[in-house]
């Protein structure tokens, strides 16, 4: 299975970089992930659970990360087992550009399957891949977009009418849209 592609982050490349070496972030992110800790320098173990079409497995296995070049990419090779539904290996490369939007990540899968999971036919598995690819840059940018986001409220807060406590003024729906006073439109 080959895969690849890139993604639109909104943040700088340091703050991406930072997040792709942070294995508490990168538990969060990968989908099933119960267990992503460093065992040495570039080197981690993971557990997750996984599944592809009707076969469910608790993977076990190694990441190790190299050619680290900070805060532009790496290359990472991993391998797992999940008992009799297989196992999984391969190999991937990441890399950070800085854009006016904040940074690029593009990224290169090529994995190998084995056993249970292997016999369920390069479409399911691609379909699975794909799935969980996605999931984990939502999750991925989410966590971003809550470490980095901009105070944007702030900026939206300062714009609002206040009441006379400091509160935000409630206004009726024909105030917001600029159709005049908000009273009651009853009826005596």
């Amino acid at each position: 299975m080959d895969m690849q592609g890139t993604r639109q982050l909104a943040v700088t490349q340091q703050q991406a970089w930072d997040a792709l070496n942070d294995p508490e972030m990168l538990k969060k992110c990968l989908p099933g992930c119960d267990r992503f800790e460093s065992t040495g320098e570039g080197q981690y173990t993971v557990g997750m659970a996984v599944k592809v079409g009707p076969v469910s497995a608790k993977f076990s296995g190694k990441v190790t990360l190299s050619d680290i070049t900070p805060p532009t990419g790496y290359k990472l090779a991993f391998e797992g087992q999940g008992g009799v539904a297989g196992f999984g290996k391969g190999a991937s490369e990441v890399s950070l550009a800085p854009n006016d939007a904040g940074c690029e990540l593009g990224y290169t899968v090529q994995a190998q399957v084995g056993g249970k999971i292997a016999q369920l036919g390069q479409r399911l598995i691609d379909g699975a891949a794909k799935s969980m690819a996605d999931d984990f840059f939502k999750r991925f940018d989410q966590e971003l977009q809550a470490l980095h986001a901009p105070a944007v409220a702030d900026d939206a807060a300062a714009g609002e009418d206040k009441s006379e406590e400091g509160e935000p003024a409630k206004r009726s729906w024909r105030e917001r849209l600029g159709l005049g006073g908000g009273g009651d439109n009853k009826k005596d």
